[in-house]
């Protein structure tokens, strides 16, 4: 499968799924719950969100694994559990992906939920041996790339890179970095910073996800599109809009239709993977891909 992605994203832009955590909440994960414990205890309202998402035309889907590394799974006393919690959310998305001709499975790794050094305590290899427990567990299950997601910091992303090179040489990693208004991330990296250094790395497929909404992603586009090398794909992943609270619940404000003008916006503008972050739904998703059709 190594080369199967970039063969698909050479010829068309495709779109990726959207939020998991919404549409857990939805089936009534409550805050203090881990989402990665449903891959065991729920597995079929797992793999009925990404068989939405697939059905809605996603041709890459996401394992419910964002807080699956040891130091997140510890807050809910499952650290002994890390690379059995991420293997089963990789066989549950490898189950769906083989239902849909063409669809690629992305093993999902957030942030450790520590600090790299000299500000936190995580030195490169620390922060590595982490990652690798992880990616340890969603190979096995197996996942066609690993999505390095919602990064604020590089030399976190080059350490989860690193474990992707350690455990599954030649996997191909997406990573993608959260950028605020000012354009740079909460560690100050800018777009065009984040393509020169994870593309050095050997990583192909580069973007942004979350923020605040498609009107941002815009001008963050456009920066990681101007800096992109040859041989490299870019990602974005918008928030369906600003979270509102309506009565006691947040709802996020974008609409289907925004998201399908905003995709339409992306593959003009180069970007070869377009998909959604927190907010989203199926619905989102089957807008992103009937526009890029």
């Amino acid at each position: 499968m190594t080369s199967a992605i970039y063969e698909a994203l050479d010829h068309a832009t495709l779109a990726s799924d959207g939020a998991m955590g919404t549409m857990l909440q939805a089936r009534g994960l409550d805050d203090g719950g881990a989402p990665e414990l449903w891959n065991v205890d729920r597995p079929g309202d797992i793999e009925a969100v990404l068989e939405e998402y697939a059905a809605a035309g996603a041709r890459f889907i996401t394992t419910n694994t964002f807080g699956g590394t040891r130091g997140r799974l510890a807050l809910h006393g499952l650290e002994s559990r890390v690379e059995e919690l991420n293997e089963a959310g990789a066989r549950i998305a490898r189950t769906v992906a083989d239902r849909h001709a063409g669809t690629f499975v992305m093993g999902d790794i957030g942030p450790s939920g520590d600090l790299m050094e000299p500000m936190g305590i995580l030195t490169m290899e620390s922060a590595q041996e982490i990652f690798e427990e992880q990616i340890r567990g969603l190979v096995a299950g197996g996942v066609d790339a690993i999505l390095i997601e919602t990064m604020s910091d590089l030399s976190e992303v080059e350490a989860a890179v690193n474990a992707v090179h350690a455990v599954a040489p030649g996997l191909p990693i997406i990573a993608t970095m959260s950028f605020d208004t000012n354009l740079r991330t909460m560690m100050g990296v800018k777009p065009a910073q984040a393509v020169a250094h994870l593309s050095s790395l050997g990583v192909r497929i580069i973007g942004a996800n979350c923020g605040r909404g498609v009107d941002e992603m815009r001008a963050i586009a456009r920066e990681l599109v101007d800096a992109r090398p040859e041989g490299v794909y870019i990602i974005t992943q918008s928030n369906s809009g600003l979270p509102k609270l309506v009565g006691d619940t947040f709802v996020y404000e974008g609409t289907p239709e925004e998201m399908a003008k905003y995709a339409v916006e992306m593959k003009e503008m180069g970007v070869n993977i377009v998909g959604s972050c927190c907010g989203s739904s199926p619905a989102h998703t089957a807008a992103i891909a009937l526009a890029l059709k």
